[in-house]
């Protein structure tokens, strides 16, 4: 009896402190991506994308690695912050990510805990591109475009697709930032948007006998687009994963 109740207690420190390494661990998922439409004098578009950092600090290995990789811009996918996340955290973090290249921000459910004018003011401070129900693009010498959207939080009920294709115009290679994954029930095959990143699930964060509400991080082709979903960088509630461990993405976006 006291040789199970050792081994129970071992068993269960053991799997703590593996789920607490999962949580924080620190690794980009690289991901190369083909699409025949992409614009060929638009070359390789490499992206880093970082989702639900929450109250992690961004660690500078994580930056290193990323240099290496001579990412051409940098998109926070949400979550950015929560309720009880030092300001001044945050911005090291933001002031880390500038060091990669220009970073883009749409808002997450969790970045309204805080005060949200705040937080507004500190990205404008640093230099940070608000994608609220926006788009940015970016020409070639060709002239061929490549357009960042950008919906704010759908939790919120504050996401206006309509507004963000507005802006993007009809012409160009369209990749879609949204918090929640569930943007693309409201995205149409018209729409030609050909890329979403997305976080918000965590992966699903803790797995119990590989069962949770939530997939793991995965990208995959749909009816209307392409979705990738970050398992994120950060966590909430308990600061401990099992099947969804933490991780950050370095997206290559190829024409073939």
């Amino acid at each position: 009896m006291v040789f199970f109740v050792v081994f129970a207690l071992l068993f269960g420190i053991g799997l703590f402190l593996f789920m607490l390494k999962e949580a924080y661990a620190d690794r980009v998922i690289q991901s190369e991506v083909f699409f025949p439409d992409l614009p060929k004098s638009l070359g390789e578009v490499k992206i880093f994308f970082i989702s639900d950092i929450h109250k992690r600090i961004i660690s500078d290995k994580i930056i290193q690695e990323v240099k290496g990789m001579k990412a051409d811009m940098v998109i926070i996918g949400g979550d950015l912050m929560e309720k009880g996340v030092p300001f001044e955290r945050v911005k090291n973090n933001l002031l880390k990510l500038k060091t990669l290249g220009p970073v883009y921000f749409v808002w997450g459910n969790n970045d309204y805990e805080v005060d949200f004018r705040e937080l507004d003011a500190m990205l404008l401070d640093t230099g940070v591109k608000i994608l609220d129900n926006t788009a940015i693009s970016f020409e070639s010498s060709e002239g061929d475009r490549f357009i960042i959207m950008g919906t704010d939080d759908l939790n919120q009920k504050r996401d206006r697709l309509d507004l963000a294709l507005e802006d993007a115009g009809d012409n160009g290679f369209k990749v879609l930032v949204s918090h929640n994954p569930k943007i693309t029930r409201k995205i149409k095959k018209e729409h030609q948007i050909r890329l979403v990143l997305s976080g918000h699930t965590h992966g699903g964060q803790i797995h119990i006998f590989g069962y949770s509400p939530y997939e793991k991080g995965t990208i995959k082709a749909l009816e209307n687009t392409t979705l990738l979903i970050s398992n994120g960088y950060g966590t909430t509630a308990l600061p401990l994963r099992l099947g969804a461990k933490a991780e950050t993405h370095l997206i290559i976006l190829k024409n073939g």
